[in-house]
């Protein structure tokens, strides 16, 4: 009888145990998904490391043959995974490229195709960060506001933050006559603003305040309408060109949190160059973003009018600096992730850096090929992975892949020979300034900074060609042209989110006898 006591005791024990353990295992996988430890189970079916078929290369324009090799990224928000640098990973990204031809048939037989990639980032709140409590203004013409819609949808739908916009027209007009004023059409102002409206940005077009009003007048003229339109919630006005782009809503909200918009705030970013800066003064430039708390907003608001009528500069945000400087006491609070970027010609130093900057400007002209950086492309990735874009990572010796931007691998030493902490100059040297120990220009905003490296020979860069977003992933293509004859190179990423975990089957309904 005590035997079979035990046995009945020792039996139960067991199926507690048993019971507790697929509990426990339950409850982490619903509630520790984003866990490093937690690798999301897929099938074949679900990520196809091998397509059979390349057709959406198609749109490409790529002339074949090309040497082609590609990756598939999962990637895992995690909670405790903080943005490096630069993130060093074992191992290659990539299998060797391989020639295809795609110029009669899509269909293809890839020989080495790698598993997945599974890699944690950083964890990013869920939907858009409520910025409602900024109002930005842009002085611009009805053109290049329509033009400016891609990079717009980027940042601004659903932050509740709203946009207002002098707008005039200037097409066809003699180079002569530039600063004179030119009304928009108000039938096209109203179709444009129902245009934008449609696609959740929340933006007001209206003409200038009066049509003597030229181009830094229509700037600074901002102040009135932005202050004129605000609500007791609003906290912050911001001026920005109709190519200021802001990479990180929630990054950039967090850094006005850390000023009191009932003080006297007058936020911004000096020129990278420090020759503008000796020439314009210690103001926030203008395509980087400047912003004004409200309590100094209702200052300059006070007195606009004496600020219009003694400014007689031609650039508006010299004309704001003037009014704040005349009226306060307040001095630019200099935010060096805020970018002006008044250099020229290649800027992959500032974008393969590393660092994750609040805002970008003068990106639709420049570069290398005179055809700019595309950033509402190059900036798609982020809706997979956060705050990733142009993030840094590392694999094996000898590759650097600056996420939305470039490729790069480095021949001899690799990348152990880089100081990756400092930021390559690659731009053309800006002017100097007689007598100045900033002898490169860029040390008071870009530096520590290190020497340009000769492309095609310490460094082999493959260049995003195009992003586009399919399904729930977006896809980039890295670019290299091929060269003493050699085939061009594309290198493919597709980042994806992982597979939702199988919901936990509805336990048996208990059968009573």
């Amino acid at each position: 009888m005590v035997m079979l006591l035990r046995t009945a005791i020792t039996t139960l024990v067991c199926l507690l145990s048993l019971t507790s353990i697929i509990f426990v295992a339950r409850l982490y996988r619903r509630n520790d998904a984003s866990s490093t430890t937690w690798v999301p189970s897929f099938s074949t079916q679900d990520v196809q490391p091998c397509p059979d078929t390349l057709d959406w290369l198609l749109p490409l324009d790529l002339t074949y043959p090309i040497k082609y090799a590609r990756r598939d990224i999962i990637v895992n928000p995690t909670s405790d995974v903080k943005r490096l640098s630069v993130t060093k990973l074992p191992g290659p990204l990539f299998p060797d490229p391989q020639p295809i031809d795609l110029t009669d048939e899509t269909k293809v037989q890839l020989k080495d195709c790698k598993d997945p990639l599974l890699l944690d980032v950083p964890a990013r709140p869920k939907g858009p960060v409520d910025a409602s409590h900024i109002i930005f203004g842009i002085s611009t013409t009805l053109t290049r506001l329509d033009d400016s819609i891609p990079s717009l949808l980027r940042w601004l739908p659903g932050t509740h933050a709203k946009l207002f916009v002098i707008a005039i027209e200037d097409d066809d007009v003699p180079e002569e006559s530039k600063n004179r004023y030119h009304p928009a059409d108000s039938k096209a102002m109203s179709k444009l603003q129902s245009r934008m409206r449609a696609l959740d940005l929340d933006v007001t077009i209206v003409h200038p305040l009066s049509k003597h009003d030229f181009f830094s007048q229509r700037y600074f003229s901002m102040v009135r309408v932005m202050y004129e339109h605000r609500k007791p919630s609003t906290q912050w006005i911001s001026l920005i060109d109709d190519d200021t782009f802001f990479l990180s809503m929630p990054s950039l909200v967090d850094m006005l949190s850390k000023f009191d918009p009932q003080e006297q705030f007058y936020v911004g970013a000096l020129s990278e160059d420090w020759w503008s800066v000796t020439r314009y003064g210690m103001m926030g430039f203008g395509g980087a973003g400047v912003f004004l708390s409200i309590t100094l907003a209702e200052i300059v608001n006070s007195n606009y009018d004496e600020c219009q009528e003694r400014s007689h500069t031609s650039a508006g945000d010299i004309r704001l600096r003037e009014c704040i400087s005349w009226y306060t006491r307040t001095k630019l609070t200099n935010i060096i992730d805020l970018h002006q970027i008044d250099l020229h010609n290649d800027l992959s130093g500032i974008y393969e850096s590393g660092r994750l900057p609040l805002s970008l400007h003068h990106w639709k002209g420049g570069g290398p090929d005179g055809k700019g950086y595309p950033l509402h492309t190059m900036h798609l990735v982020a809706d997979i992975c956060g705050d990733c874009f142009l993030q840094r990572w590392q694999f094996g010796n000898d590759m650097l892949l600056t996420n939305g931007f470039s490729i790069a691998t480095y021949p001899g030493a690799g990348v152990k020979a880089l100081e990756l902490e400092m930021m390559e100059e690659t731009w053309d040297h800006p002017s100097v300034v007689e007598g100045s120990v900033n002898t490169n220009g860029v040390d008071h905003s870009l530096g520590p900074t290190r020497p340009k490296l000769e492309l095609g020979k310490d460094k082999i860069q493959y260049r995003l060609l195009e992003s586009t977003l399919v399904n729930g992933t977006v896809r980039q293509w890295y670019f290299k042209p091929g060269v003493d004859g050699d085939h061009d190179t594309v290198l493919e990423l597709v980042w994806m989110n992982p597979p939702e975990p199988a919901p936990e089957p509805a336990p048996e309904p208990s059968q009573e006898r």
